[in-house]
């Protein structure tokens, strides 16, 4: 979390920063630009990927006018829900491999162009929701990793091979866990059904035939005049234009039906999604700039109206309120806040009218933590911590407010008792290498650090971290290999070659075994960078 400044809580000093030194900047240049296939060292897989969206461009250009023209060859994915069905020949195009692959380019993307959210407790619980919701969806494969975005607008995204994107501040807008619910379950639906895939095979199998009928256009301009010959091109680009978008709104619809199905076999409300999707449209029916969501996802009465007709059929249910979700969301107002002080006084206003929530209480102990009230917020989170000794959101919350408050010996004796029942689970042990550095125990934060760049691989702030204390430590070493792995996570191919250059220099000749590990992926790596540029 962030300095209150920056929009977050907690001082600048934090060990979990978001805003990366400048010496770790990412740069983009053109090695990070797509370009033609020229090398002959890329994989087939490659080129595949690289014609079939070659093929999306031209379907994109010259599209499906076969309708406008009224040839037969139109009759396919002309309905809105005449999407092509699973198994289809866009599995044997796109396999679940390639995408993964696809999905992985993606994310290392992602990272080098967003902010990032660096909460530990934010990011468990949002990993948490998304892996559980993904146990009732219909996905055959795990998700390949959650990331959150550090933005106060709705969005969320899937992308190839398992990645969901969530905009931190969707949570600001989900009043409930179950709004917020309807939201994952419908991104995980354009995962199960294989969207991207099957986006693919559509404008692949329409890119012939429309190319068919821009030649047919080009020839009336040639044989009855330019005019005439303009007006076809134009029907070329409508019918085009009007056939994507039926696609598109039927893939919405289709993931709108899937995702309620998910949300009702987790247990949850599937008017959320209603509830959630009606507020949308209120709030930016006559707006000149809706947010990212809906012009990804658009939004209309017709889609509104068949997700309240398929919620009928469950019909009414209490359902209960979730204090983690609301204790998190709570956690995000302050985390965009102005200052913690300003959220001091809602959360002491909102308290006097509902004096026993308990997601209110916690909203405010962090506020005054932030505010450097310490001896305030830390009976409080102790007193929510007693009443469920279990919750690792509660320990982990009380342990920074211990750090922050300068208890970190009393921080490090909490979060050991619980990381003895909850081994290497990330939050907590992330807090812990925090309080290790604010005592000067380096060597044992950096084996802490260390564990998790095991268990978390992909996740960046364990890298960036680790190469920190590692530098603390006196291991330069482990600094230049920690920094390899965050840049390579970043796609900055470069930046991390000339790292793994640097270790391998520093690597006494005697140990040939790490010696021949930095070679290995030095060579893997000059692999990907040679894959990048081209």
């Amino acid at each position: 979390m962030r300095h209150a400044s920056a929009g977050g809580p907690f001082s600048v000093e934090r060990f979990h920063r978001v805003i990366k030194p400048q010496g770790f900047a990412i740069r983009k240049d053109a090695a990070h630009r797509p370009g033609r296939c020229q090398d002959p060292t890329i994989t087939e897989d490659r080129r595949v990927i690289l014609r079939l969206m070659n093929s999306v461009r031209l379907g994109s250009f010259i599209a499906c006018l076969i309708a406008g023209l009224g040839m037969p060859w139109a009759a396919h994915g002309q309905g809105s829900n005449d999407l092509p069905t699973l198994g289809d020949a866009s599995s044997s195009l796109i396999s679940p491999e390639m995408e993964r692959r696809i999905g992985e380019d993606f994310l290392k993307q992602v990272r080098a162009a967003l902010p990032t959210v660096d909460d530990p407790v934010l990011k468990y619980y949002v990993e948490t929701q998304v892996a559980e919701l993904a146990q009732y969806s219909e996905l055959r494969e795990a998700v390949l990793q959650a990331i959150l975005i550090d933005n106060e607008q709705i969005n969320a995204f899937a992308a190839p091979g398992g990645v969901i994107g969530i905009n931190l501040g969707l949570m600001l807008h989900a009043e409930d866990v179950h709004e917020y619910a309807s939201v994952i379950g419908h991104e995980l639906a354009h995962l199960s059904q294989r969207h991207f895939a099957r986006g693919i095979e559509v404008q692949r199998a329409q890119a012939l035939p429309t190319l068919a009928a821009m030649v047919a256009a080009i020839m009336i301009g040639a044989i009855g005049g330019g005019d005439a010959g303009m007006a076809a091109v134009s029907g070329v680009q409508a019918a085009t234009q009007a056939n994507q978008l039926r696609y598109s709104r039927g893939r919405e619809q289709e993931a709108d039906r899937v995702g309620l199905n998910t949300v009702v076999r987790a247990g949850l409300d599937p008017q959320g999604m209603v509830r959630m999707f009606e507020r949308m449209h209120r709030a930016y029916r006559f707006t000149s700039k809706p947010p990212e969501f809906l012009l990804t996802h658009p939004l209309s009465e017709t889609r509104i109206a068949d997700v309240r007709s398929q919620v009928q059929q469950y019909g009414p249910k209490h359902y209960p309120r979730s204090l983690d979700y609301q204790m998190m969301r709570n956690r995000t107002r302050l985390h965009f806040a102005d200052s913690p002080e300003s959220m001091v006084k809602v959360f002491e206003r909102e308290l006097k009218e509902q004096p026993d929530d308990v997601a209110t209480q916690y909203g405010l102990a962090l506020a005054l933590s932030a505010a450097e009230e310490h001896g305030e917020a830390i009976a409080m989170l102790d007193r929510i911590l007693v009443s469920n000794p279990r919750n690792i959101l509660y320990s982990a919350s009380l342990a920074e407010a211990l750090i922050q408050a300068g208890m970190t010996d009393q921080a490090i004796a909490l979060v050991e008792r619980e990381l003895a029942i909850n081994p290497d689970n990330a939050p907590l042990a992330m807090i812990q290498a925090e309080a290790l550095i604010a005592k000067g125990r380096h060597l044992e934060a950096e084996a802490v650090l260390e564990r998790q760049s095991v268990v978390q691989q992909g996740d960046v702030d364990v890298w960036y971290n680790l190469a920190e204390v590692s530098g603390l430590a006196g291991n330069i070493i482990g600094v230049h290999l920690a920094r390899a792995q965050f840049f390579y996570l970043h796609a900055a191919y470069q930046r991390a070659l000339q790292h793994l250059e640097y270790a391998r220099r520093l690597t006494s000749r005697e140990d040939e075994a790490s010696i021949a590990r930095l070679n290995q992926r030095i060579a893997d790596l000059r692999t990907k960078l040679r894959e990048q540029r081209s």
